[in-house]
Protein backbone atom coordinates (compact mmCIF):
# COMPACT_ATOMS: atom_id res chain seq x y z
CA UNK A 1 0.00 0.00 0.00
CA UNK A 2 1.38 3.29 -1.03
CA UNK A 3 1.74 5.95 1.49
CA UNK A 4 0.57 8.67 -0.61
CA UNK A 5 -1.50 11.47 1.18
CA UNK A 6 -5.28 10.54 1.66
CA UNK A 7 -6.27 13.45 -0.65
CA UNK A 8 -4.87 10.84 -3.12
CA UNK A 9 -3.47 12.66 -5.89
CA UNK A 10 -3.03 10.89 -8.89
CA UNK A 11 -1.19 11.09 -12.23
CA UNK A 12 -3.63 11.07 -15.60
CA UNK A 13 -1.51 10.53 -18.90
CA UNK A 14 -2.35 11.60 -22.50
CA UNK A 15 -0.61 10.37 -25.68
CA UNK A 16 1.62 12.70 -27.37
CA UNK A 17 1.69 11.82 -31.82
CA UNK A 18 3.23 12.55 -34.41
CA UNK A 19 0.36 12.89 -36.68
CA UNK A 20 2.20 12.95 -40.20
CA UNK A 21 3.78 9.63 -39.54
CA UNK A 22 0.79 8.61 -37.54
CA UNK A 23 2.80 7.11 -34.27
CA UNK A 24 2.64 7.67 -30.69
CA UNK A 25 5.52 9.71 -29.21
CA UNK A 26 5.09 9.76 -25.78
CA UNK A 27 3.10 10.50 -22.58
CA UNK A 28 2.99 13.29 -20.63
CA UNK A 29 1.68 13.14 -16.86
CA UNK A 30 -0.80 15.51 -16.05
CA UNK A 31 -1.66 15.68 -11.92
CA UNK A 32 -5.11 15.71 -10.86
CA UNK A 33 -6.60 15.39 -7.19
CA UNK A 34 -9.77 13.45 -6.19
CA UNK A 35 -12.70 15.96 -4.73
CA UNK A 36 -16.58 14.76 -3.87
CA UNK A 37 -17.01 16.21 -7.83
CA UNK A 38 -14.16 13.49 -8.92
CA UNK A 39 -11.11 13.92 -10.62
CA UNK A 40 -9.77 17.94 -10.69
CA UNK A 41 -6.50 19.98 -11.66
CA UNK A 42 -5.33 21.42 -8.81
CA UNK A 43 -5.64 25.60 -9.03
CA UNK A 44 -2.25 25.72 -9.15
CA UNK A 45 0.74 22.87 -8.92
CA UNK A 46 2.57 25.22 -5.78
CA UNK A 47 -0.17 24.35 -3.45
CA UNK A 48 1.04 20.65 -3.48
CA UNK A 49 3.46 19.97 -1.22
CA UNK A 50 6.78 18.58 -2.27
CA UNK A 51 6.44 15.15 -0.78
CA UNK A 52 3.59 14.55 -2.26
CA UNK A 53 4.65 15.22 -5.85
CA UNK A 54 8.06 12.98 -5.40
CA UNK A 55 6.24 10.11 -3.78
CA UNK A 56 3.00 10.54 -6.02
CA UNK A 57 5.78 10.67 -9.67
CA UNK A 58 8.31 7.64 -8.29
CA UNK A 59 5.18 5.24 -7.64
CA UNK A 60 3.41 6.02 -10.72
CA UNK A 61 6.61 5.26 -12.62
CA UNK A 62 6.36 1.96 -11.50
CA UNK A 63 3.61 0.96 -13.20
CA UNK A 64 4.30 2.19 -16.34
CA UNK A 65 5.34 -0.37 -19.05
CA UNK A 66 5.08 1.47 -22.48
CA UNK A 67 6.42 0.77 -25.31
CA UNK A 68 6.73 4.05 -26.27
CA UNK A 69 9.62 6.64 -26.38
CA UNK A 70 9.06 9.29 -23.38
CA UNK A 71 7.33 10.50 -20.72
CA UNK A 72 6.98 13.81 -19.47
CA UNK A 73 6.20 15.24 -16.28
CA UNK A 74 5.20 19.23 -15.43
CA UNK A 75 7.45 21.01 -12.86
CA UNK A 76 7.52 24.49 -12.33
CA UNK A 77 10.15 27.21 -11.49
CA UNK A 78 9.99 26.62 -7.79
CA UNK A 79 9.26 22.86 -7.31
CA UNK A 80 12.69 22.33 -9.78
CA UNK A 81 14.77 24.18 -7.18
CA UNK A 82 13.06 21.69 -4.56
CA UNK A 83 16.22 19.01 -3.38
CA UNK A 84 12.85 16.35 -2.96
CA UNK A 85 11.12 16.53 -6.38
CA UNK A 86 14.54 16.72 -8.30
CA UNK A 87 15.57 13.74 -6.37
CA UNK A 88 12.64 11.94 -7.78
CA UNK A 89 12.70 12.67 -10.74
CA UNK A 90 16.18 11.44 -10.84
CA UNK A 91 14.68 8.13 -9.34
CA UNK A 92 11.80 7.89 -11.50
CA UNK A 93 14.33 7.94 -14.45
CA UNK A 94 16.52 5.32 -13.29
CA UNK A 95 12.67 3.02 -12.93
CA UNK A 96 11.63 4.20 -16.37
CA UNK A 97 15.26 3.39 -18.02
CA UNK A 98 15.56 2.85 -20.95
CA UNK A 99 12.38 4.83 -21.32
CA UNK A 100 13.57 8.70 -21.59
CA UNK A 101 12.13 11.11 -18.89
CA UNK A 102 10.84 14.97 -19.90
CA UNK A 103 10.86 17.38 -17.97
CA UNK A 104 8.54 20.00 -18.70
CA UNK A 105 9.02 23.33 -17.48
CA UNK A 106 6.03 25.11 -16.78
CA UNK A 107 5.55 28.54 -16.23
CA UNK A 108 3.23 29.94 -13.32
CA UNK A 109 2.38 33.29 -11.54
CA UNK A 110 3.24 32.40 -8.31
CA UNK A 111 6.73 30.97 -8.75
CA UNK A 112 9.77 32.16 -6.77
CA UNK A 113 12.46 34.36 -8.56
CA UNK A 114 15.32 32.64 -9.20
CA UNK A 115 18.27 33.06 -11.06
CA UNK A 116 18.48 31.90 -14.74
CA UNK A 117 22.06 30.47 -13.59
CA UNK A 118 20.09 28.48 -10.90
CA UNK A 119 17.79 27.42 -13.18
CA UNK A 120 20.42 26.05 -15.42
CA UNK A 121 22.04 24.19 -12.76
CA UNK A 122 19.20 22.29 -11.46
CA UNK A 123 18.38 21.62 -15.24
CA UNK A 124 22.29 20.32 -16.07
CA UNK A 125 21.31 17.52 -13.57
CA UNK A 126 18.54 15.86 -15.41
CA UNK A 127 20.30 16.54 -18.54
CA UNK A 128 23.73 14.56 -17.18
CA UNK A 129 21.84 11.68 -16.18
CA UNK A 130 20.23 11.31 -20.08
CA UNK A 131 16.65 13.40 -19.26
CA UNK A 132 15.76 16.09 -21.68
CA UNK A 133 14.17 19.68 -20.70
CA UNK A 134 10.79 20.54 -22.83
CA UNK A 135 9.51 24.51 -22.53
CA UNK A 136 5.92 24.44 -21.69
CA UNK A 137 3.71 27.04 -22.32
CA UNK A 138 5.36 29.42 -24.35
CA UNK A 139 4.23 32.80 -25.39
CA UNK A 140 1.77 32.49 -22.46
CA UNK A 141 2.01 35.49 -20.21
CA UNK A 142 5.32 36.92 -19.35
CA UNK A 143 6.89 33.51 -20.97
CA UNK A 144 8.17 35.26 -24.13
CA UNK A 145 10.98 34.30 -26.16
CA UNK A 146 13.69 37.18 -24.04
CA UNK A 147 12.62 34.85 -20.80
CA UNK A 148 13.27 31.16 -22.61
CA UNK A 149 16.17 32.18 -24.32
CA UNK A 150 19.09 31.17 -21.73
CA UNK A 151 17.25 27.77 -21.34
CA UNK A 152 17.27 27.08 -25.16
CA UNK A 153 20.59 25.26 -25.79
CA UNK A 154 19.30 23.40 -22.81
CA UNK A 155 15.97 22.11 -24.10
CA UNK A 156 15.14 19.76 -26.82
CA UNK A 157 11.36 20.66 -27.20
CA UNK A 158 9.36 23.76 -26.89
CA UNK A 159 5.51 22.98 -26.36
CA UNK A 160 2.54 26.33 -27.14
CA UNK A 161 -0.92 25.54 -25.18
CA UNK A 162 -3.85 26.33 -27.83
CA UNK A 163 -6.04 25.82 -24.47
CA UNK A 164 -4.68 28.79 -22.86
CA UNK A 165 -5.86 31.09 -25.13
CA UNK A 166 -8.87 32.63 -25.22
CA UNK A 167 -8.81 33.05 -28.94
CA UNK A 168 -9.98 29.65 -31.12
CA UNK A 169 -7.33 28.08 -33.73
CA UNK A 170 -9.30 29.16 -36.25
CA UNK A 171 -8.11 32.89 -35.60
CA UNK A 172 -5.29 34.22 -37.61
CA UNK A 173 -3.23 36.04 -34.43
CA UNK A 174 -2.94 32.62 -32.62
CA UNK A 175 -1.94 30.93 -36.21
CA UNK A 176 0.65 33.92 -36.18
CA UNK A 177 1.77 33.12 -32.63
CA UNK A 178 1.39 29.52 -33.49
CA UNK A 179 4.01 29.61 -36.59
CA UNK A 180 6.37 32.16 -34.81
CA UNK A 181 7.43 29.43 -32.15
CA UNK A 182 7.56 26.43 -34.51
CA UNK A 183 10.19 29.17 -36.28
CA UNK A 184 12.00 29.61 -32.73
CA UNK A 185 11.98 25.88 -32.23
CA UNK A 186 13.14 25.03 -35.82
CA UNK A 187 15.83 27.68 -35.72
CA UNK A 188 17.23 25.78 -32.40
CA UNK A 189 16.74 22.43 -33.66
CA UNK A 190 13.84 21.94 -31.04
CA UNK A 191 10.87 19.52 -30.99
CA UNK A 192 7.47 21.52 -31.58
CA UNK A 193 4.83 20.17 -29.91
CA UNK A 194 1.21 22.08 -30.27
CA UNK A 195 -1.16 20.92 -27.57
CA UNK A 196 -5.09 21.51 -27.09
CA UNK A 197 -6.20 20.27 -30.52
CA UNK A 198 -9.93 19.52 -29.47
CA UNK A 199 -11.43 18.71 -32.35
CA UNK A 200 -11.08 17.99 -36.09
CA UNK A 201 -11.64 21.78 -37.09
CA UNK A 202 -7.94 22.62 -34.96
CA UNK A 203 -6.31 18.95 -36.33
CA UNK A 204 -6.80 20.33 -40.11
CA UNK A 205 -5.45 23.53 -39.35
CA UNK A 206 -2.33 21.81 -38.17
CA UNK A 207 -2.37 20.37 -41.12
CA UNK A 208 -1.92 23.42 -43.00
CA UNK A 209 0.53 24.76 -40.48
CA UNK A 210 2.54 21.51 -41.00
CA UNK A 211 2.69 21.00 -37.68
CA UNK A 212 3.51 17.45 -37.25
CA UNK A 213 3.66 16.81 -33.35
CA UNK A 214 0.53 17.37 -31.50
CA UNK A 215 -1.46 16.76 -28.10
CA UNK A 216 -5.14 17.30 -27.47
CA UNK A 217 -8.40 15.55 -26.25
CA UNK A 218 -9.12 15.13 -29.90
CA UNK A 219 -6.29 12.09 -29.99
CA UNK A 220 -7.27 11.29 -26.47
CA UNK A 221 -8.65 12.12 -23.04
CA UNK A 222 -5.82 11.42 -19.89
CA UNK A 223 -6.51 8.58 -18.14
CA UNK A 224 -5.85 7.72 -14.86
CA UNK A 225 -2.73 5.85 -13.52
CA UNK A 226 -4.14 3.88 -10.72
CA UNK A 227 -1.15 3.32 -8.00
CA UNK A 228 -3.39 1.62 -5.70
CA UNK A 229 -6.25 -0.74 -6.35
CA UNK A 230 -8.83 1.28 -4.59
CA UNK A 231 -8.08 4.28 -6.68
CA UNK A 232 -11.49 5.82 -7.62
CA UNK A 233 -11.74 5.53 -10.88
CA UNK A 234 -14.10 9.04 -11.44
Amino acid sequence: MSTVDEKRYRYFIQPQLDKINNTLIGYELLMKYHTPDGWRPPHSFAEIPPKIIADTLVETVKQLELKIGSVSVNINRTQLMDPQIDDAIIQSQSILRPLKLIVELTEEPDDENFKTEQIIEMVQRFTDRGMELSLDDVGMDQNNLDHVKPLLPYATEMKFALQDLSASFQDKETQKQVKFWQNVACQYNLRFILEGIEDAEDDATADQLDIDLRQGYFYGKPHLLKINADDPDQ
